[in-house]
């Protein structure tokens, strides 16, 4: 709820400021702003989103090309599927910075919530051509008013309703007297009955506004996307089982059914993410030092389990990403407190490290091997957008030659604050959720078949894996965080771990 003044005939003076929530936007938690790393047609470019504060609002874009023969940018808001879908609005073009030549930056209005995308259309050398990334626009919480606008706000308020008395006082007064004339002793009567009832119309008025405002209060904070919290257990010993909260109920009830379909949040609409409905992540607080990487299968609607490995004791937070068929990217996020574990071997795509201590520069590997952060020692910034590049070596030093495709992509990283509040999943590709990007870019796909092919997402790595790769990303704050990156080599998983600290 907004606080104001403590005269509440001023509060419907007051413009609601509804905040975009810092990502649990979505498919992250406190890491709202979206980068991307991709390719229109033959050009190739960084993209950096910046989401509204308010719904409806304005995003911010920035757009790095990488080729130089880039002469015009073009961007466009579209909402990802529905009919809205093919109501392309005129694009605007991105304005190309003085400074740097392959810098282009521009703004869009978000209109509502829901899953939406961006349209760059590029003009260059080499012909035209579009790339399209997707967005979640949600507003999460209500602002403070400032103390000085507020006041001054309640001031301007005073002199409105002492204007309108008096213009109704001096209406029955002096409004058809003559030039010298005197009011009579009817009309001072007549003056003092409508000031009286002036009075009492304003503050009626008032009073009534004031009721309107807190109704709409109260419903804005209803509407308020709510941090979803998973409940979790473990049965039969080593067998996690996950209840996510449902859109349907308690805090996402109102945003659900505001979010008219094809938007609508359900449970039963979740589409594939690399294969996989579900991708969960258990971190060891308060060291960080066990890593899990885990796909649990859908029981009911609302349930998901999984078989644990070998998993030492401790407090870990849970971290589950899911995609409903719109392309809206979630993060559902609990915590449980788990005896030491003696489960069944790590399969298929689940990974992890009981005991993954973090590194500056240099993260041991299990198999010998090791992994190396390319990076010089200047400071690292908050809301700055650059690659985080990593290069696995092998037992001599040398590049590694064995690398294969993680569930099809180069690898993946998760950037961590220490202290849980920040929470990114990325890929070589961007901070984006591929079954979003699969579907922002496959023009008239459904939601029904859109992010349903693993090996046809958006993004995807299907030929031969270098020994180098690079996350773009940036923090959405200050602070100390802890980086894991994954990788395949011959068959196995392997994790590093580093530790960073941000500045402002």
């Amino acid at each position: 709820m907004s606080r104001f003044p403590d005269v509440p005939m001023f509060r419907s003076f007051v413009v609601v400021l509804l905040l975009a929530l810092p990502a649990p936007l979505l498919a992250h938690v406190g890491s709202p702003d979206v980068y991307y790393d991709g390719h229109a047609g033959p050009y190739h470019l960084l993209v950096t989103i910046r989401p509204p504060a308010v719904i409806p609002g304005v995003a911010e874009i920035q757009i790095r090309s990488l080729s130089s023969d880039v002469n015009r940018i073009e961007i466009l808001p579209l909402r990802m599927v529905g009919p809205a879908a093919k109501l392309a609005p005129r694009p605007d073009a991105a304005q190309r910075s003085t400074v740097d030549q392959q810098l282009f930056t521009g703004s869009l209005w978000i209109m509502a919530r829901g899953s939406w995308k961006v349209q760059i259309n590029v003009e260059g050398g080499q012909g035209k051509a579009e790339l399209e990334v997707p967005v979640a626009a949600i507003s999460g919480a209500s602002a403070r008013m400032q103390k000085g606008l507020g006041i001054l706000l309640a001031l301007l308020g005073l002199l409105l309703a002492a204007g309108a008395i008096g213009i109704i006082g001096a209406a029955n007064r002096e409004a058809d007297l003559g030039a010298g004339e005197m009011p009579s002793a009817a009309r001072e009567r007549r003056f003092r009955l409508s000031l009286a009832l002036g009075i009492v119309l304003v503050l009626g008025a008032i009073i009534l506004g004031n009721l309107w405002w807190g109704a709409e209060a109260r419903a804005t904070d209803r509407l308020s996307y709510k941090l979803p919290r998973l409940q979790a257990s473990l049965q039969a010993g080593n067998r996690l089982q996950l209840q996510l909260e449902n859109p349907n109920q308690s805090t996402w009830k109102q945003f659900a059914s505001e979010l008219q379909d094809p938007d609508r949040l359900r449970l039963d609409d979740l589409i594939a993410d690399h294969g996989h409905l579900l991708h969960l992540f258990l971190v060891r607080t308060p060291d960080l030092n066990s890593f899990w990487h885990l796909h649990p299968e859908q029981t009911t609607e609302a349930e998901f389990s999984a078989a644990l490995p070998s998993i030492p004791a401790g407090h870990y937070r849970i971290y589950a990403d899911i995609v409903h068929h719109t392309g809206f990217p979630e993060t559902q996020v609990g915590e449980i407190d788990l005896p030491a574990v003696s489960g069944t071997p790590l399969t298929a795509d689940d990974s992890g490290a009981p005991d993954l201590p973090g590194a500056d520069k240099v993260s041991q590997l299990t198999d010998g091997g090791r992994m190396v952060w390319l990076r010089d020692d200047s400071p690292l910034k908050d809301k700055q957008a650059i690659w985080f590049r990593f290069r696995v070596e092998d037992k001599n030093g040398q590049p590694a030659g064995d690398l294969e495709p993680y569930m099809g992509m180069a690898g993946h990283a998760v950037f961590m604050r220490t202290d849980g509040t920040v929470f990114a999943h990325v890929h070589p590709a961007g901070s984006v959720s591929m079954a979003a990007a699969d579907l922002a870019m496959s023009a008239g796909s459904t939601p029904a078949t859109a992010g349903m092919s693993g090996s046809d997402m958006a993004g995807m790595h299907h030929g031969p894996v270098p020994a180098e790769v690079s996350f773009p990303y940036g923090f959405p704050q200050a602070g100390d965080y802890r980086i894991f990156v994954q990788v395949r080599r011959a068959g196995r998983v392997e994790t590093g771990s580093f530790v960073a600290h941000v500045v402002e």
